[in-house]
């Protein structure tokens, strides 16, 4: 099972250039891609994303989504707009979506979706047809734009991010 993301411990504010690249990631940049558009070194990077998980208390194995929807969630980068209008999603929609936000591994994403992990990828290929998402980051972030996700975890504090 995933370790759990909540503590009690408060949501450590982003440093300026940890902000920047957070910012990246909730764009859907790998280290590669944010290091060339920074020009910050590849281990730079990786050792920001590093301090950035544990900034928001995100285990060091999660999946990129459950690290964007926690900086999201806690206010720590600002969030982005769309123009894509609120899709009508079901209940089974809406807790796939919530589960895929915050679990990594198939087989606790399926049961926190409460669907059988044979179904998952089809479940998840269908939600994101129906979203327009390209993949689950983009997934989470548009649902964060779209205020189906987000509810600021105990123990944060603001960032001015999001202010």
């Amino acid at each position: 099972m995933t370790p759990s993301t909540t503590t009690s411990t408060p949501i450590t504010p982003l440093k300026p250039t940890h902000q920047r690249v957070a910012q990246h990631l909730v764009d859907g940049h790998t280290a590669q891609v944010i290091a060339t558009r920074t020009g910050l070194s590849s281990h730079t990077v990786r050792q920001y994303v590093r301090d950035i998980r544990v900034s928001v208390h995100c285990p060091p194995r999660c999946k990129p989504q459950v690290l964007v929807h926690l900086l999201l969630a806690t206010e720590q980068v600002a969030l982005p707009t769309t123009d894509r209008a609120t899709p009508e999603l079901n209940a089974e929609k809406q807790l796939l979506l919530k589960a895929v936000a915050e679990h990594s591994s198939p087989r606790d994403i399926a049961l926190a979706a409460k669907i059988a992990p044979a179904d998952l990828r089809s479940a998840l290929d269908e939600l994101l047809d129906e979203t327009g998402a390209a993949d689950v980051t983009q997934l989470v972030v548009l649902a964060h734009t779209w205020h189906l996700l987000g509810t600021k975890p105990t123990g944060t504090v603001e960032s001015g991010a999001g202010k």
